[in-house]
């Protein structure tokens, strides 16, 4: 079949094209500028939605209420009412101060009802994401990875338009949705890419770390993007922005990747094998406990910050900067460091730093209070996964068949519950148990599951690969027996 990408076989630059088409390096940039801006996307909203939801529910309104009574309030206790009675002037003030009380006490309860359905919003990504990944993962098992990463680029496109435009609750759900099915398309695609392109164990390692280093980018961006765009230029531009760069990753996976229609001669492992191998499934998890905790914080957090520290908006983006930095450095770090100490121990000591951390959060009574935990949070979910990611593909190849889409679908599917479960369950615990109190609930279960990975330090072949070893063995001991005989 011919690729897309051979329309442009006439052009001057067609030799370079076709140089860079062989290099695996290049194929690791197109992978990460992908899931830089399918997790750009996916945080510049953070900031964006709650208070734009707020500020279309309240149109008449200021941020914190929907009247201003400072100044009447500021009079009254000057004394710039001098044509009233000391008396009057009293009471003025004091009706404005429980005017403010009770304008506080219903804002306070429009931002926990909002907690909900910003939760649901943000949650409906990673549940769509979740139902398309068992389609997704055995689909790149018959035809490839290019062109389900091609189509990841389409409908992420359409995402970020629908985003730029949408004024209502139902439209930005829509586009939040659509968002989930070309994430999937990106995420199996370029990891199962990666898997095929690196087969040694360390190298992938490393270029997952690399990967993976572009995602934590687009986190990084993101929030503090949307934030500052938001609050200067408006909801509309941010995503125009985000939509000409998704233009330009669709043109280089173009010229570079050329989809096409590519069949594996591997068996491929069917999806039911790999769910039932206990080994896949404990690095899974770890991939789902460790991410959950972020995924609760990122609806909840700037509601938070709204309710307890009356941030400002370009705060409720900057406030994730630091663990966005630190999970940037920690996937980084970790990629080759995790095969040099053990994927295990490196993502067991991730997962117990972030139970620390989360209890840490709720602590924090201004801004500057968060930047630790957030950032010991991010670093320690970026030695989980630039551990876990890799390792999936590990067990892969020693357990089953080097063929990698179904496995990365299970480690997207892992990622998205803990994106799914965690914003829509974190509305409603804040509301009924308290923003602290679900905090403390998901660092107890990162403490308690950690101990899990212990099985992962020495996870045994599959019995066909072992007698495989033993039998190259014996015939290297009959050819060493028969070249002594033959020397006697």
């Amino acid at each position: 079949m011919t690729a897309v990408g051979d329309v442009f076989s006439g052009w001057p630059c067609a030799t370079w094209l076709a140089g860079c088409r062989e290099s695996r390096k290049i194929v690791l940039i197109v992978v990460a500028i992908a899931l830089l801006l399918d997790n750009m996307l996916l945080t510049t909203v953070v900031p964006i939605i709650p208070d734009f939801l707020y500020t279309i529910r309240h149109p008449g309104g200021t941020f914190y209420g929907t009247e201003d009574l400072g100044a009447p309030l500021a009079n009254a206790s000057t004394g710039n009412t001098s044509f009233i009675s000391e008396t009057s002037r009293e009471a003025l003030a004091e009706a404005a101060r429980n005017r403010q009380k009770e304008l506080k006490i219903a804002k306070h309860k429009d931002l926990a009802d909002e907690n909900v359905e910003v939760g649901v919003m943000f949650a409906s990504k990673a549940f769509v994401q979740l139902l398309a990944n068992p389609f997704v993962g055995p689909l790149t098992n018959r035809i490839g990875y290019s062109i389900p990463m091609f189509c990841g680029f389409i409908i992420m496109f359409m995402s970020t338009i629908i985003f730029a435009f949408g004024r209502s609750y139902g439209v930005l759900f829509v586009a939040r949705a659509l968002q989930g099915i070309g994430s999937s398309c990106s995420s199996v695609s370029g990891m199962g890419m990666l898997a095929e392109h690196f087969p040694d164990d360390k190298e992938r390692g490393n270029a997952m770390g690399v990967a993976l280093g572009g995602l934590a980018l687009g986190v990084l961006i993101g929030p503090p993007f949307g934030g500052l765009m938001y609050q200067f230029v408006g909801k509309t531009v941010p995503f125009l922005i985000l939509a000409c760069l998704a233009l330009g990753d669709g043109l280089l996976q173009l010229l570079v990747l050329r989809p096409a229609i590519v069949r594996t001669e591997a068996d491929a492992p069917s999806l039911k094998a790999l769910l039932m191998d206990p080994y896949i499934i404990v690095a899974a998890g770890a991939i789902t406990f460790a991410n959950m905790g972020i995924a609760m914080l990122e609806p909840s957090l700037p509601i938070y910050m709204m309710d307890k520290m009356e941030a400002e908006k370009w705060e409720l983006g900057a406030a994730f900067l630091p663990a966005s930095i630190s999970y940037l450095v920690g996937t980084n770090v970790f990629g080759p460091l995790g095969h040099r100490i053990g994927r295990w121990l490196a993502a067991m000591i991730g997962l117990i730093v972030i139970g620390i951390c989360l209890l840490c959060i709720p602590m924090a009574t201004n801004i500057t209070h968060l930047i630790i935990p957030n950032a010991g949070l991010g670093f320690a979910i970026g030695m989980v996964d630039s551990s876990m990611m890799p390792q999936l593909g590990y067990l892969v190849d020693i357990r089953h068949a080097a063929v990698y889409g179904s496995v990365y679908a299970i480690g997207d599917v892992a990622f998205c519950l803990g994106f799914a479960i965690g914003p829509a369950m974190s509305g409603t615990l804040v509301k009924n148990i308290g923003f602290p109190w679900m905090l403390v609930g998901i660092a107890v279960i990162n403490f308690i599951y950690a101990p899990a990975l212990l099985m992962l330090r020495d996870p045994p072949a599959k019995e066909e690969d072992k007698s495989l070893i033993l039998g190259e063995k014996s015939s290297v001991r009959y050819v060493n027996y028969k070249n002594e005989d033959e020397d006697e």
